[in-house]
């Protein structure tokens, strides 16, 4: 059994390559969602007209690691108390969001962010919580997944660079 989660956490290079080191982690895709442009360019995507968020698909074994673990790590790997950046990146793109796949996923996670808040953050989370799929609706576009440019997949396994703002820490 597979269950999915997309997680935004700034730029999509160093956050695919967090998770697949992660165990229980089957397979990643960087691309992005959370935006109103059809099949986005990473261009299209920089110039912040189409909304949508850098963002990593990850396809996990839930026999072998759980939502809740991979919650834990998503917070860990990046900061979740800066609004629309990472890093040195800046922008909409690379905001903190989980785009939520289900109505478990949809109710476990304010629950760690409320427990987080109090023990690391002090109450600064500015994760948003999406649908991953949705209608579009007056003040929310609707939810698709577009994966990224060929390029973008598995960046820094190909070139040893584009770790960005995620800490290397071994898991």
């Amino acid at each position: 059994m597979e269950e999915t989660v997309i997680f935004a956490a700034g730029c999509f290079w160093g956050v695919q390559y967090y998770f697949d080191q992660v165990p229980g982690v089957l397979e990643t895709e960087a691309g992005y969602t959370g935006g109103h442009t059809d099949q986005p360019t990473y261009e299209q995507v920089c110039s912040h007209v189409t909304r949508h968020a850098e963002a990593v698909k990850i396809t996990y074994n839930p026999a072998k690691v759980s939502y809740e673990v991979l919650l834990k790590h998503f917070f860990r790997m990046h900061d979740p108390t800066q609004l629309n950046r990472q890093g040195p990146d800046v922008g909409d793109q690379y905001r903190s969001a989980i785009f939520y796949q289900n109505d478990e996923q949809k109710q476990q996670a304010p629950k760690i962010i409320e427990a987080l808040n109090k023990t690391k953050f002090g109450g600064k989370i500015v994760t948003t919580l999406e649908p991953a799929f949705a209608e579009a609706s007056a003040d929310r576009p609707a939810g698709k997944w577009w994966p990224a440019e060929e390029h973008h997949q598995k960046y820094t396994e190909k070139t040893g660079r584009g770790i960005c703002h995620v800490p290397y820490a071994p898991i």
